[in-house]
């Protein structure tokens, strides 16, 4: 593809995406394709020869559209928002266009120095402390995902623990522990099993009311296994979980593991870039005493996958960890220890330029545009909680003070509730209009509504509420039917 071939194309997959982002109100929000459709739409062999580009635009119309869940619908209110944006999408085509690998400062200073200085942006504009940015003891990096975050994490935790040595050293992978909630993600606990301590390592901390992390029970279970032997090596503190938005209190979690010399990590990948809105951040009080910190971009603050913001307060940890220097990549910036080489804050070697597409979003939006995008979030998600609130139909699971909304449809007590509520949301999520997802708190199943998309209005939430409504009623109506011909029956 010659330059002048690859802009020519170039301006029509442009004008497909910006027709995409118009029309992409009008398809279902869940697919309706069934498992192989995809496939079976496609050709059994490879082509042999070239074929013109034009084709293969047709066939994102015929083939990928109709077996797609599209994420960016006004519609999608299921799992978090998975923002993207023009200024992220364009911002990608450069990164893209410019192919460069980013692993070391020499290969493409500029990869480094504009993440190094984006990242210390970010940490200013979240109120995270001074230690976090590049000019202080630690810093940030962009990493693939919140669970890969976790990992890095759980390693610089483990070579700290370790004296500076290897794991062996000083800490007996059979006698380290780590500490998470009932609430905190799954990723942590995928970490424990790749970083080698296997899933005996974890420690469930049992959770109060709110379901978040008890600092009582931490305390004591971590004394408990510093008196049998064990090293506390890492706890994993949560702000907004992935079930309910529970909040973690840091500023309790923090001095319990200064006690025992363990690394606080903070997982905030949802709600994390809601302290960019000043009446937000008291969520994360107490992150002073973190010892990393991640959140992504690329749920809630209109950057596409991958955006993981990543600090640490000690790179040495970090690095000591991470950092493996073949010959190959021996450079005179790098031996001089004049410069930072991201490959050594990371599992893979390369890595592209992520941070041109942070730098395109917060250029274009400024931070008031992006606070603007998040309080509307809130605002939304506020109100159709007080619907719930104030409706006899539904019970909402408090606090709420983000944009996901947990509620529990109120049935009759001759009902399985739970067959009732996952059967009203495969009715919601079969309408086409709006995608829902659902959790389980207390055995109980519940509606989980995120609000989060750029394109959803008042309007979509309204729409969303309505068919909450109307689904309750019609099923409620269907079970008092299927119960007085049942009665009937046995009469």
């Amino acid at each position: 593809m010659t330059p002048e071939q690859f802009r020519q194309h170039g301006h029509e997959v442009v004008d497909w995406i910006a027709d995409y982002w118009s029309r992409i109100g009008t398809f279902p929000v869940r697919s309706t394709a069934a498992p192989g459709d995809v496939r079976a739409a496609l050709p059994p062999a490879p082509p042999e020869q070239g074929e013109p580009f034009g084709d293969v635009l047709a066939d994102l119309d015929r083939v990928v559209v109709p077996g797609l869940t599209h994420w960016q619908h006004p519609g999608f209110f299921g799992y978090f928002p998975a923002n993207t944006s023009g200024p992220s999408v364009l911002g990608d085509l450069v990164s893209a266009g410019l192919g460069v690998q980013g692993m070391s400062w020499v290969t493409s200073p500029a990869a480094t120095e504009l993440e190094q200085h984006v990242m210390d942006w970010f940490a200013e504009l979240l109120g995270l402390p001074a230690s976090f940015r590049s000019t202080g003891s630690g810093g940030g990096v962009v990493q693939d995902s919140s669970s890969g975050a976790n990992l890095v994490a759980l390693l610089a935790a483990l070579h700290r623990a370790s004296g500076g040595g290897t794991v062996r050293c000083g800490v007996e992978p059979d006698r380290a522990t780590v500490y998470v909630s009932a609430e905190t993600h799954s990723s942590m606990e995928k970490a424990v099993r790749v970083a080698g301590l296997g899933s005996d390592a974890v420690r469930i901390v049992e959770v109060d009311g709110d379901l978040a992390m008890d600092p009582g029970a931490l305390a004591a279970r971590m004394a408990r296994d510093v008196a049998r032997g064990y090293t506390p090596v890492l706890v994993c503190a949560t702000v907004g979980t992935t079930s309910t938005t529970a909040v973690d209190p840091l500023a309790a979690l923090g001095p319990i593991c200064r006690e025992h010399g363990a690394w606080l990590h903070v997982d905030a990948a949802y709600a994390g870039v809601s302290a960019l809105v000043p009446e937000l951040r008291e969520l994360q009080a107490g992150v002073e005493w973190a010892d990393s910190y991640t959140t992504d971009a690329h749920k809630w603050l209109l950057t596409g996958f991958d955006a993981t913001l990543f600090w640490v307060a000690d790179r040495a940890a970090l690095t000591g960890a991470l950092a493996i220097l073949p010959e190959y990549l021996r450079n005179a910036a790098t031996d001089a220890g004049a410069v930072v080489d991201f490959r050594d804050w990371q599992i893979p070697l390369g890595r592209r330029f992520r941070a041109l597409k942070l730098w395109f979003v917060l250029r274009w939006y400024g931070a008031e545009g992006l606070r603007a995008h998040i309080r509307s979030s809130v605002a939304l998600a506020q109100e159709l909680a007080g619907w719930a609130e104030a409706d006899q139909r539904f019970d909402v699971l408090q606090p709420h003070p983000l944009s996901l909304v947990c509620l529990t449809p109120r049935w009759p007590a001759e009902v399985d509730a739970d067959v009732a509520t996952m059967t009203l949301l495969e009715r919601l999520n079969d309408s086409g209009e709006v995608f829902l997802t659902h959790t389980t708190v207390g055995g109980r199943a519940v509606l989980r509504i995120a609000v989060g998309s750029p394109t959803t209005t008042r309007t979509h939430v309204e729409r969303a509420w309505a068919l909450l409504c109307e689904g309750h009623d019609w099923l409620a109506a269907d079970f008092a039917t299927r119960a007085a011909e049942q009665a009937a029956a046995r009469r």
